[in-house]
C-alpha cells in the first residue's frame, strides 16, 4: 500500500521518503524584545536600570513587586537598548582591551590585542542551574575526544562586563547565593575541579527580580544589591489601558512595533552614552556628601554602603539628566531605591521601609 502524502504514522518508509525530499528550513529570526522606551509607567524601575547601565559600580538592581508588572520585560529590554562594547577578539571572557589590569591570563599572554565590538551580555541564571553551569567546569567533550583537561566557562564568565539576571532571585538556592556573594565581592571566579584550577575576571551588574510574597531574600545577598525598587500594578485607568494597548500591538506585529519605537530607542541609547562620557566630570560637592550622611544617620542604616550607593546613584542620575553636579534633587530622586533595603526592622514602627525613607527625605529636604 502506498503511503499517503504527509502520513508520518507509517514508520520507516514514510520517514525515509521525508528524509530524501526534505529541504533545509531557514531558522526563524529571533523575536526582538519589547522596546525599553515603550514601557509604560514604572518610572522608578526604569530609572534604576538606566542608572546601573551608566555606572556599573553601583552594585546592581533588585526589582520586587507583583507578578505581571513588567519586571522581566524591562530587564530583557535593557539588553537590546545597550550600545555595543569593545572586547578582545577570541577571548572567552570578553576582556576589555583598554583595561590591561583586568585582562584574563590568556589575553595577558598575547603580544597584540585586537578589539572588536560585541553586544553587552545579559545572561539569565535559571533557578535550577547547577554550580558547574554557573561557575564553569571541565570540558567533558574535549576530555573524551582529545584527552586534555580544558575549562568550559559558565554563566559567570558569559556575564562578565554585562548583566546577570536572576528571576525569582528570592528562591535561589543557598549554595548559588554563596557563590554569587564570593564572586561579587572579589570580581573574580575561582574554579577548582578535577585537577583544573582557573581564575578569571567576573565583574557584572547583578539584576534580580521577585515577588516578596513568595519568600524573603537572604540579608547578605540583599545588601549586595545597590538599588532596590518596588513595582506595583497600575491603579489608574488610562495607564492600564495604555499598557494593554502597547503590549497587544507588540504581540500582533512585534517587528512593526519595534520599528515604530526605534527612534526613541536610539535617543535613549545616545543618552546613556553621553551620561557615561560625562560621569567622571560630575561634581559631588561637600554639601551633597553631608546631606547623604545626614539622611543615612536619620534612617539608622548599617555601615557606609548606603552613603556610597546614594552618592554614586545620584551622580549617574545627574549625568543622565545632563547636569554637572549633584544636588538635593538628585539625592532625593534615588534615595528610596538606594536605602529602602538597608533599614533595620523597627518593632515599634510598622510602616514600610519606603514610607520611612520618604518621611526622612521630607524632613531633611523639605516637602
Amino acid at each position: 500500500m502506498d503511503s499517503l502524502p504527509g502520513d508520518h504514522g507509517r514508520g520507516g518508509e514514510a520517514a525515509a521518503v521525508s528524509t530524501r525530499t526534505k529541504t533545509p528550513r531557514a531558522r526563524p529570526a529571533a523575536r526582538a524584545p519589547y522596546p525599553f522606551a515603550a514601557i509604560v509607567a514604572q518610572e522608578e524601575m526604569l530609572r534604576a536600570l538606566l542608572v546601573a547601565a551608566v555606572d556599573g559600580s553601583i552594585g546592581g538592581v533588585l526589582v520586587l513587586g507583583d507578578r505581571g508588572t513588567g519586571k522581566s520585560t524591562a530587564v530583557r529590554a535593557l539588553a537590546a537598548l545597550l550600545p555595543p562594547m569593545k572586547a578582545v577578539e577570541g577571548c572567552r571572557f570578553g576582556c576589555d582591551p583598554s583595561d590591561v589590569a583586568a585582562l584574563c591570563d590568556a589575553c595577558r599572554g598575547k603580544a597584540r590585542l585586537r578589539a572588536i565590538e560585541v553586544p553587552v551580555p545579559v545572561v539569565d541564571l535559571p533557578l535550577g542551574a547547577t554550580e558547574d553551569r554557573v561557575a564553569g567546569a571541565l570540558d567533558i567533550e574535549r576530555a573524551l575526544a582529545d584527552g586534555v583537561k580544558a575549562f568550559e566557562p559558565g554563566l559567570l564568565a558569559r556575564a562578565h562586563r554585562g548583566f546577570l539576571y536572576i528571576d525569582e532571585v528570592n528562591l535561589l538556592e543557598d549554595h548559588l547565593v554563596d557563590l554569587l556573594l564570593d564572586v561579587a565581592a572579589s570580581g573574580e571566579n575561582l574554579v577548582e575541579r578535577e585537577g583544573i584550577s582557573i581564575r578569571h575576571p567576573a565583574r557584572f551588574v547583578l539584576v534580580g527580580s521577585g515577588n516578596p510574597e513568595e519568600g524573603e531574600l537572604r540579608p547578605q545577598l540583599l545588601d549586595r544589591f545597590g538599588l532596590c525598587v518596588e513595582v506595583r500594578t497600575p491603579t489608574d485607568l488610562p495607564t492600564r489601558i495604555e499598557v494593554i494597548r502597547r503590549r497587544d500591538s507588540y504581540e500582533r506585529d512585534h517587528a512593526a512595533f519595534c520599528a515604530a519605537w526605534e527612534k526613541e530607542q536610539a535617543k535613549l541609547r545616545r543618552r546613556i552614552l553621553a551620561a557615561r562620557a560625562a560621569l567622571p566630570a560630575i561634581e559631588v560637592p561637600d554639601a551633597a556628601l553631608e546631606r547623604a550622611a545626614q539622611l543615612c544617620m536619620a534612617l539608622g542604616t548599617d555601615g557606609l554602603r548606603g552613603e556610597l550607593t546614594l552618592i554614586r546613584a545620584a551622580r549617574a542620575h545627574a549625568a543622565l539628566e545632563g547636569l554637572s553636579s549633584v544636588g538635593d534633587a538628585e539625592l532625593r530622586a534615588v534615595a528610596s531605591p538606594a536605602l529602602r533595603h538597608r533599614l533595620r526592622r523597627n518593632p515599634l514602627d510598622e510602616t514600610s521601609s519606603s514610607t520611612r525613607v520618604d518621611r526622612a527625605v521630607g524632613e531633611l529636604f523639605g516637602p
